[in-house]
This record gives C-alpha cells, structure tokens and sequence, in this order.
C-alpha cells in the first residue's frame, strides 16, 4: 500500500487548475447570520440574490408592516429568533413594495405581518398577517403554515406578491 500526501502548494495549484478548466470547486456554506434588522431599499433589487415583494391588502395606513425571512427548512421556518432580515416601515393602505435581500442562491419564506395599532403584540381582531406562497392561515394551525407551503427558491432576483389576510 501506498501513501500519497500532497502539499498545501500542490492542493492549491490542483485547485487553480481545476477551476481554469471550468471544474466546479465545492464551497464550505456560509453560516446562516441571524436577525439583521435592514432598510426597505428597492435599489438591493437591482442585483445579486434577493426578492421584489409586493404585499396588496394592507387594511389600513396605521402601525407598521413587518416583513421577515426566512430560511425555508423546517428547522428555521417562524422559530423565534431564527429570521435572517427584517424590514419594518410605516404601514401604507393597499399595495406596498419590498426589497428583501437574501444571503445567496437558496431556498426561503417570508412572513408579513402588520401590527395595525402599532403595540408589538398580536392582536388577532385588528392585525393582518400573510406569507409567501399565500397559503391559508386558520386558528387550527395558529396561522402557521407548514415550511413546505410557504417555501420558494431565489437565484437572482425574484418577484413575489403575498396578499395580506385579516380577521
């Protein structure tokens, strides 16, 4: 039997040559970061990975509109603590527009949610919520769809509309 060991300089000069011939060289992925509160600035829209949401229905003009994403696996999908961005703005009667970055090419949700009184608690009565993919929100799941309604894929820039839904 016998042993081969290549040095770092060998590995690399593999790699160069690998990736000139048009191989493709897996990448370690990236940990996910957590919670990043972001500015709703449509200009992220115009490259790299991200989404163009527009969210119709908003009730009325009062509170605000939050916007979180997700990434779209069971173990992440509306666990608190666990959106990647956030955008939160001042609510503005029927359509409003997002740009919400994404951290690369991947799978994702986003949920809306619009806190009419403006209180930072949930009140079911007065509040709207939606999701990517609009799947139906019922008092029997706490409007929590599963991760695999909700789910879509980016690779660029993606358009999305999610119609907001009130009691």
């Amino acid at each position: 039997m016998t042993t081969h060991t290549l040095s770092k300089g060998a590995i690399a000069l593999a790699a160069a040559a690998a990736m000139a011939a048009g191989a493709a060289i897996p990448a370690a992925a990236a940990p996910t970061a957590y919670g990043q509160t972001i500015s709703n600035s449509m200009s992220k829209c115009n490259s790299g990975t991200a989404v163009r949401v527009t969210v119709t229905g908003v009730k009325s003009s009062t509170g605000k509109v939050r916007l979180q994403l997700y990434n779209g696996t069971k173990a992440d999908w509306l666990v608190k603590g666990r959106w990647i961005n956030r955008i939160e703005v001042p609510a503005s009667r029927g359509t409003m527009s997002f740009c919400m970055p994404t951290p690369g090419a991947g799978v994702y949700g986003i949920a809306v949610r619009h806190d009419a009184n403006g209180n930072g608690k949930t009140d079911i009565s007065e509040d709207g919520g939606a999701m990517s993919n609009n799947p139906s929100i019922n008092i029997f799941n706490l409007g929590k769809p599963s991760y695999k309604k909700t789910r879509f894929t980016v690779d660029g820039v993606e358009s999305i509309t999610i119609k907001m839904r009130y009691m």
